[in-house]
């Protein structure tokens, strides 16, 4: 299968765009077995068509023992028997063509499962033709790690293999070892696994931990960090992988010679894309300008800047654009609230249902592109699951400090009326949330202003105005309760305005002939120059005199 052409148009259609994530498992079960599968998702497709998102991220499907739930590759080129096969996959790219929906698969480079042949082979002895293919290396005379390398599930990085007699990286689980980029051979067989699913005609990839490619040929010790440097951003509280500043296992120079020759791969193929996941909680901001500055590496990146604990108040988004835009205009973030790994934002900030709007608001006016996570357009709140439900390895591990990851990755609710949700006939996988139930597809359909018609509102909004979407970003003012900044694209300007707090709020506009665009979906009021906020609302203003002949505002 190639491409479809019906869907080659803009080469950079994914600037701006907006992305839907898929976690296959907890989408919709076509087969009773509990677990959400591809058949499943082509079911349910014309939900996300009618959100008028711009693509699918699609996280890991491939063949795998499910350790970390399909971020542990076993089979780069196969799809896992409870998703369905290849053929379920090409359908389903059919299908999302035909919906005018690209689809962007996780692609998960760094590490494979220890039981994929590749390890296996490796393992076995240390003259295989593969023997250098992950992160090897001898223990210390006292026979400790080679180093002070830690995991982001916790404890060492390292794990001693018996066959060997040496230890393996791994940043994950120990069931997930580091493949050594350093190894010309492994970096040309991940750009072959890269041109099969293109072949396949992939829109295409997410790339898991982008900035874990290469650690440090010396395996040089990492540094501790300053207490007052430390966040949970990356890694919960109670993990110790927050006291060290990771300069050697990760973010390696050489990691550009490497997504450039991706980017040349990717080059061969008409209008695909990348987004890559920078797992940084003190450089993300710099890693990700670097990442997809220039126009040969990766088209987009997103760090956890706006996906941590850290409220984002008016002052704080400021400062997260402002550190963005510092590092060069030619890079493009994807900006984010809620995926699989992290708690909902609505519950993670503790947002009323208008809160959760306004940020929603927020998050299509920055510069960038914009993902939302299954449910996201539902307002769905973190679940709350029992320890004996639990899946998720690193939640049991840390327990009951940290909860894991599976509270946001609970089966999606389709129907109210049903004790799954719709999404199965059988006991699904993981408990489908009781306060999930009210705020199903179904209930939400029926009730014009309901969160879910609310976000199909704001994402027609955003695709009709041009500066939202490409525009350039100047921030005009910012406080802890209210932000405001211009998007600008082409002499057309829009100025946008939020206000965070419960309490009303007014500015004036600046000089021009500026209206109030009112298919925004929120209440305001004008008299002349000063606009007036009721708690909780965003308004959008349209310079008119800046409008050069094309009305992006249609």
């Amino acid at each position: 299968m190639t491409q479809d052409s019906a869907l080659i148009t803009d080469p950079d259609w994914w600037r701006g765009a907006v992305i839907y994530q898929i976690y296959p498992r907890s989408f919709q079960d076509s087969n009773g077995d509990g677990i959400g599968d591809l058949a499943g998702i082509i079911e349910r497709l014309p939900h996300v068509a009618s959100l008028g998102v711009d693509a699918i991220w699609l996280s890991p499907f491939f063949t795998s023992p499910m350790l970390d739930f399909g971020y542990d590759v076993s089979d780069y080129c196969d799809v896992d028997p409870m998703f369905g096969t290849l053929s379920d996959f090409d359908a389903l790219i059919t299908r999302a063509h035909e919906l005018g929906i690209k689809i962007i698969i996780d692609l998960v480079l760094s590490h494979t499962s220890d039981q994929h042949p590749w390890f296996v082979e490796s393992r076995a002895d240390r003259t295989n033709a593969k023997s250098d293919w992950y992160v090897w290396a001898d223990p210390k005379l006292d026979g400790t790690p080679p180093n002070n390398w830690l995991s982001i599930f916790g404890g060492p990085a390292w794990q001693w293999d018996t066959s060997r007699q040496q230890y393996y990286l791994h940043n994950f689980l120990a069931e997930q070892p580091d493949l050594n980029f350093h190894n010309a051979e492994v970096r040309q067989e991940l750009l072959d696994v890269a041109r099969f699913w293109l072949d396949r005609g992939v829109d295409g990839f997410r790339l898991d931990t982008v900035n874990f490619y290469y650690c440090d040929a010396n395996l040089s010790d990492n540094p501790a960090l300053p207490l007052d440097q430390r966040n949970d951003n990356i890694a919960p509280a109670v993990n110790p992988y927050n006291h060290q500043e990771h300069l050697y296992d990760k973010n390696q120079p050489e990691n550009l010679g490497f997504l450039q020759d991706l980017r040349s791969l990717l080059n061969e193929y008409d209008a695909i894309t990348t987004v890559g996941e920078v797992g940084d909680s003190q450089r993300g901001s710099e890693i990700q300008a670097v990442y997809t500055g220039g126009g040969d590496k990766l088209h987009m990146a997103y760090d956890f800047a706006l996906l941590g604990k850290v409220h984002p108040t008016g002052t704080r988004i400021a400062e997260v654009m402002q550190t963005a835009e510092s590092f060069g205009q030619d890079s493009w973030g994807c900006w984010a609230y809620s995926n699989h790994d992290v708690e909902r934002h609505g519950s993670r900030w503790q947002l009323s249902e208008a809160a959760q709007r306004t940020y929603a608001a927020i998050l299509m006016s920055l510069r960038g592109s914009a993902c939302i996570y299954q449910g996201e357009e539902l307002g769905l709140l973190e679940a709350d699951v029992a320890f004996e439900d639990l899946q998720d390895p690193y939640g049991i591990r840390f327990w009951p400090k940290f909860k894991g990851r599976d509270g946001c990755r609970t089966p999606m609710v389709w129907k109210s009326d049903n004790q799954n949700g719709g999404f199965s006939n059988a006991k699904p996988w993981l408990p489908v949330s009781a306060e999930h139930l009210a705020k199903s597809v179904e209930t939400q359909e029926e009730t014009s202003g309901s969160m879910l018609n609310f976000y199909r509102r704001l994402i027609a909004f955003r695709k009709n105005l041009l500066p939202l979407l490409k525009g350039s970003f100047t921030l005009l003012h910012a406080d802890d309760t209210h932000i405001r900044f211009e998007r600008a694209h082409n002499g057309e300007r829009v100025l946008c305005a939020f206000n965070l707090s419960d309490q009303e709020q007014s500015f004036d506009l600046p000089t021009g002939a500026w209206t109030i665009d009112t298919k925004a979906p929120f209440t305001i009021s004008r008299d002349g120059a000063k606009v007036t906020l009721p708690a909780w609302q965003a308004s959008f203003a349209v310079d008119l005199s800046s409008n050069q002949g094309g009305n992006a505002y249609g």
